[in-house]
């Protein structure tokens, strides 16, 4: 059962087959790993009593569950020699350059926690996912990993075909980098259990959309056996 089963009507399965939603598109040659802001602001510290106080945007358990997936993804990405690529969500700590989204959320400079902004150990990536030296670290504004940002030349520049995305939110970063994903006509693939949400409906939701109109939700295992299967031909072909 798909994670998102649970909240579909008979009716909405109706529109889904007369429609032929979410066919499986497939999976290319030359995949790239598009981790998205593994930092602390979004996971806290695994085991810590006080993450809700101190990291108020943290998704706690689910963040550390999902972190478990995305290092043995991770791990199969660097063995089979694939572009590794991540970005940080990082905020300017003096000047407030991001916009709208901080009227929507109430926060800004100023504002208690271990948020994202700049210089603070909430915009640092988690150890468990450290990137190597030879890996790229994009800082972003937006949502999506590809808007004001390199990305997409250094796809385009590596002969990337396909996109394994993993991180978070599921709603928010995750589904704009997977849109985006998609209208540049990348394979693009979501591993389920290597991405997260603070509301498990967000979640459920917005997973059943990617799936319905913009990549494959495919289970972790799935994902692992096309990278082992590269064989490092990704690097070489």
């Amino acid at each position: 059962m798909a994670n998102w089963d649970k909240i579909l009507t008979d009716a909405d399965r109706a529109v889904m087959a007369r429609g032929k939603w979410a066919q499986r598109a497939g999976v290319g040659k030359r995949p790239a790993l598009i981790l998205i802001d593994c930092q602390y602001y979004m996971c806290g510290i695994r085991g810590a009593p006080d993450n809700a106080e101190k990291y108020p945007l943290a998704c706690g358990e689910v963040a550390f569950a999902a972190t478990d997936q995305m290092k043995r993804l991770l791990d199969a990405a660097r063995a089979a020699g694939i572009p590794v690529i991540y970005t940080r969500f990082v905020v300017d700590p003096v000047n407030d350059d991001v916009g709208m989204f901080h009227r929507k959320i109430g926060a800004g400079v100023g504002r208690g926690g271990n948020l994202y902004f700049g210089g603070t150990h909430g915009a640092e990536i988690v150890d468990d996912l450290r990137p190597l030296p030879t890996e790229i670290v994009l800082d972003k504004k937006k949502k999506s990993a590809f808007f004001g940002t390199p990305l997409i030349s250094l796809l385009i520049d590596r002969q990337v075909d396909t996109c394994i995305i993993v991180g978070g939110s599921t709603s928010n970063c995750v589904r704009a980098t997977v849109v985006d994903s998609e209208q540049y006509n990348f394979f693009t693939v979501i591993p389920e259990e290597a991405v997260y949400d603070r509301l498990p409906l967000s979640h459920q939701l917005n997973l059943f959309d990617m799936n319905r109109s913009y990549g494959d939700v495919m289970p972790v295992n799935e994902v692992l056996a096309y990278l082992h299967n590269l064989n490092g031909r990704a690097a070489t072909d």
